[in-house]
């Protein structure tokens, strides 16, 4: 977990820390507790969940982490905030308006 994420996705794995410790706080859960469910140390749950920094971690230990809060890891990546080309359905989407234009 020591590389630096790129500048390209770095809200990203922020957007999805954010998401990570909001739903452990709603699960009641303490760094250390989601840290010992996942099998990781609480210091990766800590750098992940930092919001004002952006640090690779593997698929695995988002599986873990999924598992952890009783989530599926799709639904944990759904959870963080859609960036603003989703939400006005920029590059080139399908809208039902446009479905129904062909």
């Amino acid at each position: 977990m020591s590389k630096v994420v790129s500048f390209e996705h770095r809200d990203r794995f922020i957007q999805l820390g954010i998401a990570i410790s909001t739903l452990r706080k709603i699960r009641g859960m303490s760094q250390d507790k989601l840290a010992e469910k996942a099998h990781v140390c609480r210091s990766v749950i800590s750098t992940i969940e930092a919001p004002n920094s952006a640090r690779n971690f593997t698929v695995e230990v988002l599986f873990s982490i999924a598992d952890a809060l009783d989530i599926s890891p799709a639904d944990l990546l759904n959870a963080s905030v859609f960036p603003d080309n989703v939400i006005k359905n920029e590059k080139g989407l399908l809208t039902d308006s446009k479905l129904n234009e062909e």
